[in-house]
């Protein structure tokens, strides 16, 4: 059970990287909003299942789980 679940939040994770690759690029704004919106979405559905997963010892607040998130982004390929 918490492999399945580590592997869906590895999911969740790869997806925000994308994101945040394609969020660099020129974009209209129509794909801009939708990619922002599917951010959202995944870092929201990335936090839920660690809370899930995680209940006690390893809450974090919201800016901790995105800037872990944007430095993962960075150290892999900046």
């Amino acid at each position: 059970m918490i492999d399945e679940k580590l592997s869906l939040m590895r999911t969740h994770r790869i997806n925000i990287n994308r994101y945040h690759r394609l969020l660099k690029t020129k974009l209209t704004e129509f794909e801009r909003q939708f990619i922002e919106r599917r951010l959202s979405e995944e870092r929201s559905a990335i936090e839920k299942l660690a809370g899930s997963t995680f209940p006690i010892s390893f809450q974090t607040p919201i800016g901790a789980v995105r800037k872990a998130a944007t430095l993962e982004t960075t150290s892999n390929y900046g």
